[in-house]
């Protein structure tokens, strides 16, 4: 079980490193069905464990004064660890290698083979790099002789830049990269300050740096989104800065308060401002959100209704939007691999989810019908449950994501911006026997009254 803290949210464990007997983490995923184990796994337990640790870091917090404290990007408010400054010199070092690798100027279709060699040179280097951002009590703990923490955390740093084979770049990566500093804070590789102190100087000195450092790489060698369903997706690339972007312009909060699943700071983007490309460039500066929002622009023409419509069209929930859409998915989970920090052993309070088109959508075994659509969900045990079982819900039922049914249509010829807003959701509300009639997809998770 995680510890808890003052908030009362669950944190992600620390295990003690000198008997721990590590693993070579490795590939569990081969047909869609196995994606309904993952779900009941440890490893899922502890990536959305630390996912929504993270997220609630980024909610503003009350004051004494009128105004709430945030968190926008470049903050001065936020002190970096050792350990966060060792790993931005990490990525920063990754970024160099760039510099040694120009793209390749000969035709192509697809993505740039000089990205290769990029690969290659930073998985030669990557025994020093680590070396030299990692302690060696960390990197070499283990009691085994075969494998050791280096093991573990070396797979997922490699994973986290995209594939040297496909020239791409995804979602999946960008788990791998999470799963890496899920590795490292259950490692004690991050030190114990106050509620959501060394959180905010992960999201904010590590996830943003390495956002910034693969959409170089993705500009520079020209990757093909990893898997991507166009516009049936959230984003060709990235998910988490939607998460901790909508977190920065919720309502503030007490380190006492649950983790509000509605609402926005008063001064908050109206949710035409996507569409907006003067806000966007302002707004991309401070905001998670909307950095991810400005990469859009600068990697896609035409307008940003057609290219990128459920972002247009947007209902809330992003979290558990990740959930369905990443972690839930076989193309984007089948590579993910496990060891014994991220354990593909079952959460022994896990309460087996119901299995959807999204888990089962992969590889069958030979002979073996594929497992039918379920007409209701499950109903949650008394027992533990997934990191945000327990958040209230709130009155109407979720707005369901624009692919949920049949019945809900998914792309309009004709852009059609809703009139009704939402207030953002950053946690999972509890799930219902059986789910609500989808309605109209609402705007931006942050909208307000204009």
């Amino acid at each position: 079980m995680a510890s808890e803290g003052p908030h009362m949210v669950p944190l992600l464990e620390r295990i003690g490193k000198a008997n721990h007997v590590f693993a070579e983490p490795s590939k569990k995923i081969h047909e869609g069905g196995d994606v309904q184990s993952f779900l009941t796994s440890k490893a899922y337990r502890d990536i959305m464990t630390f996912l929504l640790q993270l997220n609630r870091a980024m909610f503003p917090r009350l004051t004494d004064t009128k105004e709430p404290q945030t968190w926008p990007l470049q903050s001065e408010d936020v002190d970096f660890s050792e350990p966060v400054r060792r790993l931005q010199l990490l990525l920063s070092r990754l970024e160099s290698i760039i510099d040694e690798v120009p793209p390749d100027t000969g035709p192509r279709r697809f993505g740039n083979i000089s990205f290769r060699r990029w690969h290659e040179i930073v998985t030669d280097r990557a025994p020093q790099l680590l070396d030299e951002a990692i302690p060696a009590e960390i990197l070499n703990a283990g009691k085994s002789s075969t494998s050791t923490a280096r093991t573990e955390l070396t797979s997922y740093f490699l994973g986290s830049f995209g594939s040297a084979q496909r020239l791409d770049y995804g979602t999946g990566h960008e788990l791998s990269f999470l799963a890496f500093l899920a590795c490292l804070w259950k490692l004690d590789g991050f030190p114990q300050a106050g509620p959501g102190v060394e959180e905010r100087g992960i999201v904010l000195g590590l996830i943003e740096p390495y956002l910034e450092l693969v959409r170089k790489l993705i500009k520079t060698y020209t990757l093909e989104p990893a898997g991507s369903h166009g516009v049936w997706g959230l984003d060709d690339h990235s998910f988490v800065p939607y998460i901790f972007g909508s977190a920065q312009y919720s309502p503030a909060i007490s380190e006492s308060d649950d983790t509000p699943v509605e609402g926005s700071l008063p001064d908050a983007p109206a949710a035409s401002s996507v569409v907006k490309a003067p806000v966007v460039e302002r707004e991309r500066r401070t905001n998670l959100y909307f950095s991810a929002i400005g990469f859009i622009y600068d990697v896609k023409k035409g307008p940003f209704w057609e290219h990128s419509p459920l972002l247009f069209d947007i209902s809330g929930g992003m979290i558990k939007m990740y959930n369905a859409e990443v972690l839930s998915k076989f193309p984007v989970v089948q590579h993910f691999p496990f060891g014994s920090l991220l354990s593909w052993d079952r959460d022994p309070n896990a309460v087996a989810p119901a299995p959807t088109t999204h888990t089962t959508a992969g590889p069958q075994q030979p002979n073996q019908p594929p497992t039918p659509a379920p007409t209701s969900l499950p109903t949650q045990s008394s027992g533990t449950r997934t990191p945000w079982a327990n958040a209230p819900r709130p009155d109407s039922g979720p707005t369901a994501a624009p692919w949920a049914t049949a019945r809900n249509p998914t792309i309009r010829s004709t852009p059609a911006p809703s009139t009704t807003q939402m207030p953002i959701r950053t946690t999972l509300p509890n799930t219902p026997r059986n789910p609500p009639d989808p309605i109209s997809p609402t705007r931006a998770p942050w909208a307000k009254p204009s």
